[in-house]
């Protein structure tokens, strides 16, 4: 097997699935991708420090919103476990610790439902231990090792994320100034491989602080980009346009 890519994606939030454009994009995405043997998720969802590693054996979900429709809380995804690729994860970062009963939050499962639907690949979720862009930049490059290994590694966040801006009424051609702003600042920089600027983003993007009040959804972006600092010339957007006035801009590096 080849080397993985690495990925960065918009993970949405439950009501993805009733959307009529974006799981079918999320679905021709993983077509074209390589069979990965694991996926090693970080989500926007799990902070925790130092880095922690989920589920191996069992993996639960982890239902972490409030005030949705039941049907969204009876979603399943009976994803196998990946305890071999735990062990790498422990050799890779040392300290990292281990909180078993940990399961997949909705920025885990949400797109792997569309991806991989079948539930049949193993995964394994691991958390933020800090949101500062060089650490998590270096915690991807130490990462980077499991891509020649079959492991798909996956930063699942949000382009730009700010709830007080969320318009459930917007069509997928809306969305406010600064996400605009921000999503086409951010394009350019990630085509241009300008890794620096999207490490000071919040001093180098357009409305960086408007895009992100918080910035805990774009941060898995720099473990993708560490991850794939050797092929960085090789990245492309994968999906792009807007949902809720929010960028579902999605990436693929090798």
């Amino acid at each position: 097997m080849g080397r993985m890519p690495a990925i960065y994606l918009s993970h949405g939030a439950p009501p993805l699935a009733d959307d009529p454009i974006w799981p079918g994009e999320l679905k021709e995405w993983s077509a074209g991708l390589p069979r990965p043997e694991a996926v090693l998720m970080v989500s926007a969802h799990w902070e925790d420090a130092p880095l922690a590693i989920g589920a191996t054996e069992t993996v639960p979900l982890v239902y972490d919103f409030w005030g949705f429709p039941e049907h969204y809380y009876q979603v399943k995804y009976a994803a196998p476990g990946a305890p071999g690729l735990a062990a790498r994860v422990r050799a890779l970062i040392p300290g990292a610790q281990d909180v078993p009963d940990r399961g997949l939050d909705h920025g885990a499962y949400v797109p792997m439902v569309e991806m991989y639907p079948g539930a049949d690949v193993p995964v394994l979720q691991i958390s933020l231990p800090t949101l500062d862009p060089a650490a998590l930049y270096e915690i991807g490059r130490k990462l980077a090792p499991l891509r020649d290994e079959g492991v798909l590694i996956a930063g699942s966040g949000f382009f730009t994320h700010n709830l007080r801006g969320l318009n459930p009424s917007a069509g997928p051609d809306d969305a406010p100034g600064w996400s605009r702003e921000f999503d086409a600042w951010g394009k350019e920089a990630l085509d241009a491989h300008d890794v620096d600027g999207l490490l000071d983003f919040l001093h180098k993007a357009p409305s960086g602080r408007m895009a992100h009040p918080r910035t805990e959804h774009f941060a898995p972006l720099f473990v993708t980009l560490g991850a794939g600092e050797d092929d960085l010339a090789t990245q492309r957007t994968t999906v792009d346009g807007f949902w809720m006035g929010l960028s579902k801009r999605s990436l693929q590096i090798g």
